[in-house]
């Protein structure tokens, strides 16, 4: 049977609220494992605190953060997935659910540039993104919202042939700038090469990627370490108050380029919201953080 626009409305709904009411158990076990290595005592508390309000969220079904950010969907289309409705609309219904029924109500977040009015709706809102999956009987979407702090911090340049340390030195020049506006500790996404609408997809994506996966390039393996570890000597540490952890990883892509190269760095902040969903042929929904 196909999946259908309705199913897909619900699931979207959903994935919206998962991210704004759980942190995934990666980003937990992250957490944790800075508490037991961080060395200043006053991060150790902060670092308590996060977890014990992502616990307590999650146990009375409440928002993790006020800053609800706004829609943002990766969408993957298997070849082989049979679709019935459009799904662009439905996952703009969803999202008009999702904002009509949740408990306790989220704030009015989608802003025009224009006019500067709020509302839950807007032009090209949800922000949605398409791709295709070859020889793959289902449809893919992963919700990540993405709100102020991480938001106003992520950047773009394009450079003329950089070299490894031009990269790695606006890589930290951006995260330097941001300091604990992002509210650390933090996830870096950095996208290189491609066109400066594809390196930024690249950076997005590598934020959303799960911890502990290598890149398969030990130059890019090298460099991630590299980069982590300088920005965890920059000492902002979580929620700024100082210390070791001001950033759970860094991940890195690259794609083929011309002459221009452009850099693309994107943040998530503690929450490190992003969770998915794959919608199959015979009805199936398999959830993933």
């Amino acid at each position: 049977m196909p999946i259908t626009s309705t199913q897909i409305r619900s699931v979207t709904a959903a994935l919206y609220e998962r991210a704004l009411k759980k942190i995934p158990e990666d980003t937990k076990a992250v957490l944790r494992q800075a508490q037991g290595v961080e060395r200043s005592d006053t991060a150790r508390k902060t670092l308590t605190i996060m977890l014990k309000s992502a616990d307590a969220a999650e146990a009375k079904d409440h928002l993790v953060c006020s800053d609800v950010g706004i829609p943002v969907y990766s969408i993957k289309v298997g070849t082989g997935a049979r679709i019935d409705g459009p799904i662009r609309q439905a996952i703009v219904d969803g999202f008009a659910d999702l904002a009509a029924q949740i408990q306790p109500p989220i704030l009015r977040m989608v802003t025009n540039p224009l006019t500067h009015q709020r509302s839950y709706a807007g032009k090209d809102m949800p922000i949605i993104a398409f791709d295709m999956i070859d020889d793959a009987d289902h449809l893919e979407i992963v919700c990540a919202p993405k709100a102020m702090g991480s938001g106003r911090w992520e950047a773009l340049e394009t450079f003329v042939y950089p070299s490894l340390e031009t990269i790695e030195r606006y890589v930290l020049d951006v995260v330097m700038k941001a300091g604990s506006q992002p509210c650390p500790p933090i996830v870096v996404g950095v996208g290189i090469g491609g066109t400066f609408d594809h390196a930024a997809r690249m950076a997005k994506q590598q934020v959303l990627r799960p911890f502990g996966q290598t890149h398969p390039e030990p130059i890019l393996a090298d460099l991630e370490q590299r980069l982590l570890h300088a920005i965890n000597s920059m000492g902002f540490g979580p929620m700024g108050t100082g210390g070791d952890t001001t950033a759970m990883a860094v991940h890195v892509d690259y794609a083929a380029s011309h002459g221009f190269m452009p850099v693309a760095v994107a943040l998530n902040c503690w929450i490190n919201r992003r969770t998915g969903a794959r919608l199959y042929n015979d009805g199936t929904v398999e959830w993933f953080e």
